[in-house]
């Protein structure tokens, strides 16, 4: 197996969008997952970047995923409605609704879009800040294959169920949540097993619903907050509610497991996008003065000794500013997957 990498950031992407050209994706399907999975890659969210790249190829040459789909939006009251993904690569269907969203804000002062017939769609923050980054909040949110226990549970029951929300500050970057409603995302514990290392505790369990530390032992995951995760588990309604009952899309056990043989079959998976206009409340100008005074504060806000206070995306920020500098680290596994994805398509490797 081949060394650890450092890809520079644009090289990266150029070899992304060439391999997701080369299987016969569309022009869009390849500009918005190479978008998503850099946004993943480049904040440091590695479980959700391009190690996802060789996936996303095998289920568009497989046929679960269209390689030029069809979007079809219905508005069915002046700030709502349901955008049907025609089994779009998950990225592509959800670029599209957030900017469906802020069009229809910008006339109602608030926008929803639930979306159907999508896919995986990797790192919800990506979405979330799309729209922070035209001026509006937002709010995403998906839901996925069963993966997660229920607190006290022993079965499956909740897929990962990501949340973000994003809020535009007048700054370089945005306030920005993106979280899983899982203690870690099922793609973690994939980073974690190719990079040989244990998973930390209170984060996944056996089939009988014990903790174990092994990544190769996982059966589930476990809902966010550890002792408390009753919390994490009504977070993850949240997302099943929006995305698959307000959407009529499947529920969590009644999706097809990601990791299947299936690579034909659409997932049919539902999703779902909220924007917000400032202007429509206190006005942008006021609440991007306002977002700057809180995150002064909360910055500024006396710290634990030996430890340092960070507002909610910070940590990404930082590591993009090192990863722009230094390039995007790719471990052995990707690496050789990437060595193959060059060979079979005839792609340059970003190295």
């Amino acid at each position: 197996m081949q060394d650890r990498v450092q890809a520079e950031v644009g090289a990266l992407a150029r070899f992304c969008e060439a391999a997701f050209l080369a299987v016969g994706a569309d022009a869009a399907t390849a500009r918005d997952a190479t978008r998503a999975i850099m946004h993943g890659s480049l904040h440091g969210v590695d479980s959700h970047g391009v190690r996802l790249l060789p996936y996303y190829l095998r289920l568009l040459a497989g046929g679960e995923v269209a390689k030029a789909p069809v979007l079809r939006f219905r508005q069915i009251k002046p700030g709502s409605g349901l955008l049907d993904a025609g089994h779009a690569q998950g990225a592509r269907a959800t670029y599209h609704a957030v900017d469906l969203a802020v069009d229809m804000a910008v006339a109602q002062g608030i926008a929803a879009v639930g979306i159907q017939n999508t896919s995986h769609f990797g790192p919800a923050g990506a979405y979330a800040l799309a729209a922070a980054e035209r001026g509006f909040v937002a709010l995403v949110v998906c839901n996925s294959d069963s993966f997660v226990r229920l607190h006290d549970g022993a079965q499956r029951f909740h897929g990962t169920n990501p949340i973000a929300v994003a809020v535009p500050t007048g700054q370089a970057n945005p306030w920005l949540l993106d979280m899983a409603t899982s203690a870690v995302p099922f793609n973690r514990v994939e980073l974690y097993q190719s990079l040989g290392m244990d998973l930390p505790p209170d984060v996944a369990s056996d089939a009988m619903g014990a903790e174990v530390l092994d990544p190769a032992k996982v059966e589930m995951l476990a809902p966010v907050g550890g002792a408390f995760g009753f919390k994490g588990a009504a977070l993850g309604g949240v997302a099943e509610i929006l995305s698959a009952a307000m959407t009529g899309m499947r529920l969590s056990p009644e999706i097809a497991f990601m990791g299947g043989a299936d690579t034909t079959t659409p997932r049919e998976l539902g999703a779902f996008v909220i924007v917000m206009d400032p202007d429509g409340f206190i006005g942008g100008p006021l609440l991007r003065a306002a977002m700057q005074r809180y995150l002064a504060a909360l910055r500024g806000s006396e710290a634990r000794q030996g430890c340092r206070v960070l507002a909610p995306g910070d940590r990404e920020w930082e590591e993009a500013a090192r990863r722009r500098a230094s390039g995007v680290p790719l471990d052995p596994v990707t690496v050789a997957e990437f060595k193959a994805l060059g060979d079979a398509y005839g792609v340059a490797l970003p190295w």
